[in-house]
């Protein structure tokens, strides 16, 4: 008996689920497409600035009746929804993708009590992340769901000897493995995912310490002293400082 698994496609008004034969295949993909249901404008913007610097198709609407028309007509791979909408409300539309798609939903919300969460998740999200939260963590969160729907985004970064494993958190640089902090392991994973891309200080704090964080942006220059600190000497220079803008990572 086959494995059900999503897929992008149509099945009446949403989009295929279906069996995947004998055992079922992981579907890879490079750009997958991200279904955001947002009505506060900063918050939009500061998924749609992460989310394509990682590698996502994003589209953005701002209340209910607009996401059921652009999941129908995106099809995406995944939804990022809040719960307080304007119109048709968060629950009231997970409940409607859920009875038309398994498509991944994560639900984003400032309600973080026990009873919200729950009926978030009884509604069909496949996860519940309350605000304020921090973009490393949604992503984390992200990857861990479209596992579960067998839909592979990549969890290991090289660059020549150093490798970045996202899933054990776990850095070598030569075969020697580094100990990083937390928030250096944050800080590394996010040059090593854009290679060549000039970040500024301010998309390096939205990205790796959250949007909701009043951090100044000179933090980004400490913490990046110490992550080429714990590189090989050979390899410290690859985090290369664009004066007047932030950084660059050149594998």
């Amino acid at each position: 008996m086959g494995v059900g698994m999503y897929v992008p496609g149509q099945r009446g008004e949403g989009v295929d689920v279906g069996p995947t034969g004998t055992g079922g295949q992981d579907i890879d993909l490079k750009n997958p497409t991200v279904l955001v249901v947002e009505d506060e404008e900063t918050i939009v913007e500061f998924l749609t600035m992460g989310l394509t610097y990682e590698g996502f198709t994003v589209t953005s609407v701002r209340n209910g009746k607009d996401a059921l028309a652009a999941f129908q007509r995106v099809h995406p791979h995944l939804v990022l929804l809040d719960i307080m909408l304007p119109g048709v409300d968060g629950i009231t539309l997970c409940r409607t993708i859920r009875g038309r798609s398994d498509v991944p939903i994560i639900m984003l919300t400032a309600r973080g009590e026990l009873e919200d969460k729950v009926k978030g998740l009884d509604s069909g999200a496949d996860d519940y992340l309350p605000k304020p939260f921090k973009f490393a963590e949604l992503m984390a969160r992200i990857r861990a769901v479209l596992r579960r729907h067998r839909i592979i985004t990549g969890s290991k970064l090289q660059a020549g000897d150093l490798v970045l494993d996202h899933d054990t958190r776990e850095v070598t640089d030569g075969g020697r493995p580094l100990t990083l902090t937390p928030r250096e392991f944050d800080l590394l994973e996010c040059f090593m995912r854009h290679p060549r891309q000039v970040l500024t200080r301010e998309a390096i704090l939205d990205r790796v310490w959250g949007y909701d964080q009043m951090i100044e942006t000179n933090v980004v220059d400490v913490y990046v002293r110490y992550v080429r600190n714990k590189l090989a000497d050979g390899r410290r220079q690859r985090l290369q400082s664009v004066r007047g803008v932030g950084y660059v990572f050149q594998p």
